[in-house]
Formats: structure tokens, C-alpha cells, sequence
């Protein structure tokens, strides 16, 4: 077996690999979006979940979202409910839009009441975002849902409305490597390494590759050809990545194999 393919063996098999290798990266941005409450002075906040969308230039429904009626009491002090996540082309992220069912309700004094809902929260409660994202960067999105301000009694009915507040952040989570090697029709794999760890990825007919999902550190960047190329590997030390961003790497220039 040539070494060209045990280094592709190595890196479809070994469990030290934390990212799989991907010869045609779709350079997309991952997106979670997550729920919060700020504390209240009720025993519980019970919320309706139907579905959760977000927008670029149309609107697209998360993946896994469960629909679920949420405590909202629940989720302070750290804790979260993960609503959904997303895989998005790059660009911009406008808005997001929670849309909330009939089962909202109260509790307070020991009793449990109706939360009366406007319309426009059963279509769609829209959050601007109108953030950047970037290809091969994942990104926390945290629906920060007011509960106190929220909830609005109606005046000396017992009744009250629900008039959602929700404050919207983004969160990057990692970072990523962007580059080009240089013949473009070489057959090679691209290792970034820390420690004992490696992601890598295959370039594609261009030569292009993008190794996502990074943690914030250091890392040496290795471009290794197939033997039958009669080309050198590539080193690079001490590439920097950084939270939320992708690190643009020189072109990758393999020179010819003396021997």
C-alpha cells in the first residue's frame, strides 16, 4: 500500500481525528439557537414552542426543533434549552422568528392560568439579528426571553397577556482555516494539527479547502501530497485561530521531490 493511501486510511479511521475528512466542504456556517429566561417573580412561565425560523433571504425552520411547552423559569442560572441548529451558506443572518402555540400559561399563588397570546406570536415572533456569519465557524444563537417584562396583567380581569420580550445574541463558538494549494489537481489532505490531535479535509477541483469547526489555539498546517505527485510536503507553524473568524492562509505552493 503506497503512503498516499495510508495517509487516507489514517485519516477515515483513527479515533484521534476530531473532524471527519470532507473532500467537497459545503463552506457553511452552523448555527444553534438556544433559549434563556431572566428571573421572575412567578412559579412558572410555561411557553409554547411550535417552531423556530430563521432568515437570510427566505425563511428556513430549524432542524430538530421539538415542539414543546417550555418553563421559562427553568432556564435561568445557566441552564438553556437547545431549540435547534441550522447549517447556513455565509452572509448575513437578519432575523429570527419564534412562533409560539396556544398552550402559554402562568403559574402564580398556586394556580395556573391561561396566558392570553396576540396573533402576531402564533405567526411569528421576529428577532433582528443582522449579523455577518462565515463559513466553517459555529455560532450560538441565545433567544434571551424576558419573562418579568413579558407578562402583562390586564388590568382588574385576573387576566393576562403574554407580550413577549426577547433579546437576541450571537455567540461564536470556533473558528476556521481557509486556503489554496497550488497545483490545484494535486491529490492531497491538509492536516491541521495541536498536540496529539488533527483535523483534516481534501482540497477540491480548485484547490480550495476550508477545515472548520476549530477551537481558539495554535496549530501547524501540513499539506500532504500523494507519493505519486513526485511533490513535497508543506509545513506551516503556528497559525493562529481565532474565535469567530477564518484564518486565510498563503497559498499552498508544492515544489517538486528532488529524489
Amino acid at each position: 500500500m503506497s503512503k498516499f493511501f495510508k495517509i487516507f486510511g489514517f485519516c477515515l479511521l483513527t479515533a484521534s481525528i476530531f473532524s471527519a475528512c470532507d473532500s467537497d466542504d459545503n463552506k457553511m456556517a452552523k448555527i444553534k439557537v438556544l433559549m434563556v429566561d431572566a428571573p421572575a417573580d412567578y412559579e412558572s412561565v410555561l411557553i409554547d414552542v411550535v417552531d423556530v425560523q430563521v432568515n437570510t433571504d427566505v425563511w428556513q425552520s430549524l432542524d430538530g426543533v421539538e415542539k414543546k411547552v417550555y418553563d421559562l423559569l427553568k432556564l435561568t442560572n445557566g441552564e438553556e434549552a437547545l431549540l435547534g441548529e441550522i447549517e447556513l451558506p455565509e452572509g448575513q443572518l437578519q432575523e429570527v422568528r419564534l412562533i409560539l402555540g396556544d398552550n402559554n400559561k402562568l403559574g402564580q399563588n398556586g394556580e395556573v392560568v391561561d396566558l392570553d397570546t396576540p396573533s402576531a406570536s402564533q405567526s411569528g415572533l421576529k428577532i433582528k439579528i443582522h449579523t455577518q456569519i462565515e463559513a466553517g465557524v459555529t455560532y450560538k444563537l441565545v433567544l434571551d426571553f424576558d419573562a418579568a417584562k413579558s407578562i402583562v396583567k390586564a388590568g382588574n380581569s385576573g387576566k393576562y397577556n403574554l407580550k413577549p420580550v426577547i433579546r437576541a445574541k450571537m455567540e461564536a463558538q470556533t473558528g476556521a482555516i481557509k486556503g489554496v494549494v497550488d497545483p490545484a489537481d494535486i491529490e492531497c489532505v491538509v492536516y491541521a494539527i495541536v498536540g496529539t490531535d488533527s483535523i483534516s479535509t481534501y482540497p477540491n477541483e480548485e484547490g480550495e479547502f476550508l477545515i472548520r469547526a476549530m477551537e481558539e489555539g495554535t496549530y501547524n498546517v501540513v499539506a500532504i501530497p500523494s507519493l505519486e505527485s513526485g511533490f513535497t510536503k508543506v509545513s506551516l507553524e503556528e497559525i493562529m485561530v481565532n474565535t469567530g473568524e477564518q484564518t486565510v492562509l498563503d497559498t499552498i505552493r508544492f515544489q517538486n521531490d528532488p529524489l
